[in-house]
């Protein structure tokens, strides 16, 4: 099976401008996601999707495979699609593409490899990950998407909101009465699954919460999900900046 992994890169960002070529322990932030990738056992390639001329310059300039992309797009699953279109015309197939997030520079390979993994069911069109909740404040924000599964791991909802509901328990007792997850902003698809997805419309749920795996989801495109340990670290904002000071300089 041939598996992509790809990293959309914008250089615009409301909250940090310039984010994948910022400095994370002497590398920028999108080499040490790309350098993350390439260790993964199950990906066959690996390239960077970026509307931006200085990122395009700045993955070439460190031997990184990168791709320019359309501006319009409105998500990264969008720019994923169109890498995947743009390489088949020069009859460079994938069976799967994984689109990773390029603000987390230090990823686990494991993480990669356990979302391909899925992927050996033939019923699986589209994966993602899913970690335990660890603190009431995760739970309690709106910034940490939850998702409630099925007894065989597939999604039946992500939201922004404190789910599932835990009856005549107060809320702030929850955390302590049941089990809750939540999603790890990783998705991986069969290319031709991926393809569909990029056509439908915005839906009313994805609208209303602004996650896109919703409109998947309102669809009857079926997200099943894999639990990882790992803990993501991303940067939204230059103050994340300052949890990587703990990690050493890889």
């Amino acid at each position: 099976m041939r598996i992509i992994g790809i990293i959309p890169a914008r250089f615009a960002s409301s909250r940090f401008p310039g984010k994948p070529l910022v400095q994370i322990n002497g590398k920028s932030m999108i080499q040490r996601v790309y350098g993350q990738c390439i260790k993964s056992s199950a990906l066959t390639s690996v390239f960077v999707a970026t509307d931006d001329q200085r990122i395009f310059d700045h993955v070439n300039g460190f031997g990184g495979q990168v791709m320019m992309t359309a501006s319009t797009h409105r998500t990264g699953t969008e720019r994923c699609c169109e890498v995947v279109r743009n390489l088949e015309t020069g009859n460079k197939i994938f069976d799967v593409a994984i689109n990773i997030q390029g603000d987390e520079p230090y990823i686990q390979p494991g993480q990669i490899d356990l979302l391909a993994s899925c992927f050996s069911d033939p019923e699986i069109e589209i994966a993602t990950l899913i970690k335990k909740l660890d603190s009431q404040e995760e739970f309690a924000s709106p910034n940490i998407i939850k998702v409630v599964i099925s007894a065989n791991q597939q999604a039946l909802y992500f939201s922004r909101a404190q789910i599932p509901y835990v009856r005549d328990k107060k809320s702030d007792s929850w955390f302590r009465e049941a089990l809750f997850y939540k999603h790890i902003g990783i998705y991986a698809y069969r290319s031709v699954t991926l393809k569909q997805i990029t056509s439908l419309k915005s839906s009313p749920l994805e609208l209303a919460e602004s996650l896109e795996q919703l409109r998947w989801i309102e669809n009857g495109y079926r997200v099943f999900t894999r639990e990882t340990n790992h803990e993501s670290y991303s940067v939204d904002v230059p103050e994340d900046l300052l949890k990587f000071d703990k990690f050493t300089n890889e």
